[in-house]
């Protein structure tokens, strides 16, 4: 997938958009900057710029998607509590995933810069081993860290019942965050 075409800012910023409606699945950022023939830091400042105009894109462990095509007007969202120690985040994704839910996010809450929010995006088993994967390779701290293990996930599913068994799900193997969680 490489173009021959030059392409000139505005209407390269109009080709990621449409290259990220197309497929509806995340592109890299050395995707585009191969198929765009740019190099990648062309394609960072396109998508600041993008996202300036208040244009819905998400950067997540697996590429950028374009949130507005991606929103699911049926799934139900609930945040969970969580607590873990760092290496056990791989084993509290596929818990997740395992019960047919859409980890969407991370939040900690840090004393100085209050809320953080990281994107997660995981829904398979496949890609929590890929964010993994890039977590290793890129040497990053997970944001739990920042909080001792206390986090919050967004998780979306297509029912309650769906969200109810990944409650369970982490509760039975110490995960949940509950009044009773020795930290």
């Amino acid at each position: 997938m490489k173009s021959k075409k030059k392409w000139l800012g505005d209407e390269r910023r109009e080709e990621i958009i449409s290259l990220l409606r197309q497929d509806n699945i995340p592109l890299t950022g050395g995707q585009l900057a191969e198929y765009l023939n740019v190099s990648r830091q062309v394609i960072v400042q396109d998508i600041s710029l993008l996202k300036a105009k208040n244009i819905s894109i998400l950067a997540t462990s697996q590429g950028y998607v374009l949130t507005e095509d991606n929103a699911n007007e049926h799934a139900i969202t609930r945040i969970v509590p969580s607590y873990h120690r760092p290496e056990d985040t791989e084993q509290e994704l596929l818990i997740l995933v395992d019960q047919g839910v859409l980890v969407r996010d991370v939040k900690v809450e840090h004393p100085i810069y209050g809320d953080l929010t990281a994107s997660v995006m995981v829904s398979n088993r496949k890609e929590v081993y890929q964010f993994i994967k890039n977590i290793q390779k890129t040497n990053a701290s997970y944001l739990s860290e920042l909080t001792d293990g206390i986090h919050l996930h967004t998780l979306e599913a297509k029912s309650e019942q769906d969200l109810d068994d990944a409650e369970r799900a982490m509760d039975q193997a110490g995960f949940l965050l509950t009044d009773n969680t020795k930290h």
